[in-house]
């Protein structure tokens, strides 16, 4: 987005299509909206659908401890100007999402990255199975409670 009134544009154009059911904010470089995990699935339809977000260019995870943000960025390809970053949060012990496949068949090696170093698991994921550890590796590096040995 090259200037403030095309932000704002963009903006106003995201808040209009999704009637206030997500908490959207911004900053130069994204438009951040903030979805619960039970609407997943339709927010990203729906921005694929209508403001042709068709490139899901990032997934990844935080651990916060008793929970955990994933994090997806999405783009539109030929570019549209937008830029956007869909944030939800699981809880540590309930760490499962839908999967992002049918919708963004990119989302196949990152949610299995996300699942080998995080331990979140994606329901409906085709083929969730370790990408980057051996098979019999025993939990997930990158959470905080990840117990090095040595």
């Amino acid at each position: 987005m090259a200037n403030n009134t095309d932000r704002d544009k963009a903006l106003n154009n995201v808040r209009a299509i999704l009637e206030d059911k997500y908490e959207i904010a911004n900053d130069p470089f994204f438009i951040y909206i903030t979805a619960n995990p039970d609407s997943l699935l339709s927010l990203m339809q729906t921005l694929k659908e209508q403001l042709g977000m068709n490139y899901l260019s990032n997934l990844t995870a935080v651990d916060h401890g008793e929970e955990f943000e994933i994090i997806y960025h999405l783009y539109a390809i030929p570019d549209n100007g937008l830029k956007l970053a869909v944030k939800t949060r699981v809880l540590r012990g309930k760490a499962e999402l839908p999967t992002l496949v049918p919708i963004y068949p990119t989302a196949d090696w990152q949610e299995r990255e996300v699942y080998d170093l995080m331990g979140i698991r994606f329901s409906g994921h085709p083929n969730l199975v370790r990408v980057l550890l051996p098979d019999d590796f025993e939990g997930h590096p990158l959470r905080k409670d990840f117990k090095r040995e040595g």
